[in-house]
């Protein structure tokens, strides 16, 4: 046996690769893009390390040009998502009996090959099936998938060596076991990096995963489940399922083995998750844990004193990359009545210098929204501000989804702090913003934290300290991840634990060592090293 104590230090960032013209890395994404285009490539199931051809067919089609097929995918039956399930318990006491050591060179390994190996194969399938440019690609598919491995590994070994402590005679400790079942891990198109995390966090601390990759996102997702296989995830740990969410819920939901719910989409699908296991709660084992990310009415708040340069960067970067597809994309704004036109004047200069169009052309800071349900969505928002007496559209607002899904950076101004772009997600680039008179300003920090039923990322623009004190207090619940002069996107992992409560889910924070803990289930074991052979205690005795 190897008694040997192994230690991990803290993980640095991954480093991001710039891609400016003329360099390596620049060539050598180009190339992946090319090849990537270049194969007929095919998608299966993978239950149990085996890859299952259905014949049931859809397609992977890239968002700005939706007539170009990049992967054809065999949608599960009901028969594979019980195979999956049954895969994932059979291998289930092996794995929670690897030591943590080999699962964690097992999650630095992966991290190894996308840092090394697959870096620009992952990056080229992020931009091109998902439509991201490559800045955004690095910072997510790489960056952030490693940074997740790497600093998971550090935090597993953080949280088995927080033992209690022990009175004289007696030996104490507490086991971190997997939960007893499987997790069921349902990911988003929007990052890679969640969509890896996800099956993976829970995976590392022992726990076996059945995992539902988002349809649009599954030529990344399918080169992050290779890459897991690759680095020694033994085979029915992670089963890779792609096909009808429904179909697979319908079946995962209800058996009785559910230990828990690894979840980052749309609040309505995660409160209806909710809701089945209410309704289903008797039938289970245990309580299933509920973990999940959900939507977001991310705010950008100004106050007088902040630097309009610096709010109007705030804006076009925070509302605008990636198409505003994130969950912590600024979506409303306020800005004093002082402040107001000269920002307008900067964003809208800066907004006149953005290209639109696919991911090749790295010029291009606009790319598509990722399909036609969603391109609708978006569409019909920009419509209710333009026929409303309530609002008018700053720039943009047209959309063209003849070859791409694309939609123009929209800014809408309102003169309702309630409008329907200010209160509902609409996941897309539109920006609402809503002017206040500066004396107004604690009233209107006010309206902010009531707006919105979501709490997830927002922000403060002030040089004022005590504003920036006033706004930090007024809005303590309206946001998981807050900020003080800076966008409201772009937590860091091991810097910034992500995460937003009230209808933008259970806030247990990605990143950190907190959401590792809700994978595991604590036990805790007391030895008496020399037992007493007798009830009598002291107090008994007559005097």
């Amino acid at each position: 046996m190897n008694e040997t104590i192994i230690h991990i230090p803290k993980p640095s960032n991954e480093p991001t690769y710039q891609y400016a013209p003329g360099s390596d890395e620049r060539k050598s994404l180009l190339q992946a893009i090319k090849e990537i285009q270049k194969k007929k490539i095919e998608i299966m199931p993978i239950v149990g390390g085996r890859k299952i051809s259905t014949g049931n067919l859809g397609k992977v089609v890239m968002p700005h040009n939706h007539k170009q097929v990049l992967a054809t995918y065999h949608k599960v039956t009901a028969e594979i998502v019980h195979e999956a399930v049954e895969s994932a318990m059979a291998v289930k006491t092996v794995w929670e009996d690897f030591p943590w050591e080999e699962r964690a060179s097992i999650s630095l390994k992966a991290a190894e090959l996308i840092s090394k190996k697959y870096r620009f194969l992952l990056n080229a399938a992020t931009m091109l099936g998902q439509s991201k440019n490559a800045y955004q690609a690095e910072i997510d598919a790489a960056c952030e998938t490693i940074d997740f491995l790497r600093f998971n590994a550090h935090y597993m070994q953080k949280i088995y060596s927080d033992q209690p402590d022990a009175s004289p005679g007696t030996l104490n400790r507490l086991e971190y076991r997997p939960l007893e079942g499987f997790i069921f891990a349902v990911t988003p198109f929007n990052f890679t990096a969640i969509a890896g995390n996800l099956p993976a966090a829970p995976a590392i601390m022992g726990n076996v995963v059945v995992w539902k990759p988002a349809s649009t996102s599954l030529l990344s997702n399918n080169i992050l489940m290779e890459i897991f296989m690759e680095a020694g995830f033994p085979d029915g740990v992670i089963n890779f399922l792609p096909g009808s969410g429904e179909l697979i819920g319908n079946i995962v939901l209800k058996d009785k083995r559910l230990a828990g719910i690894h979840f980052t989409g749309s609040t309505p699908v995660f409160s209806q998750f909710w809701k089945t296991i209410s309704d289903n709660l008797h039938t289970y084992d245990n309580y299933p844990k509920l973990v999940g990310e959900t939507g977001g009415k991310d705010f950008i708040f100004v106050h007088p004193s902040a630097d309009a340069a610096a709010v109007a960067t705030a804006m076009v970067r925070g509302a605008f990359e990636y198409q505003g597809q994130k969950c912590s994309a600024a979506s409303r704004v306020y800005i004093p009545a002082s402040l107001w036109a000269s920002v307008k004047s900067l964003v809208l200069n800066m907004i006149k210098e953005i290209k639109i169009g696919g991911v090749e052309d790295f010029t291009n800071f606009i790319n598509a929204v990722i399909d036609k349900p969603a391109f609708d969505t978006i569409w019909e928002y920009i419509e209710k501000a333009r026929c409303s007496k309530e609002a008018k559209i700053v720039c943009g607002g047209k959309t063209d989804s003849s070859k791409g899904y694309f939609i123009e950076p929209t800014i809408i101004e309102t003169s309702n702090p309630h409008f329907v772009t200010m209160e509902e997600e609409i996941f897309g680039p539109v920006l609402t913003v809503y002017v206040y008179k500066d004396e107004l300003f604690e009233e209107t920090l006010h309206i902010c934290d009531q707006t919105s039923p979501y709490a997830l990322t927002g922000s403060i623009f002030s040089k004022d300290r005590q504003a920036v004190i006033t706004a930090t207090k007024i809005l303590r619940h309206a946001a998981g991840n807050f900020y003080i002069n800076d966008k409201p996107t772009g937590a860091v992992v091991g810097q910034q634990p992500f995460g937003g409560a009230r209808c933008s889910g259970t806030n247990d924070k990605s990143g950190s060592y907190l959401n590792l803990l809700s994978w595991v289930s604590p036990r805790t074991i007391k030895e008496n090293l020399l037992p007493p052979t007798d009830y009598k205690y002291p107090f008994l005795e007559k005097d």
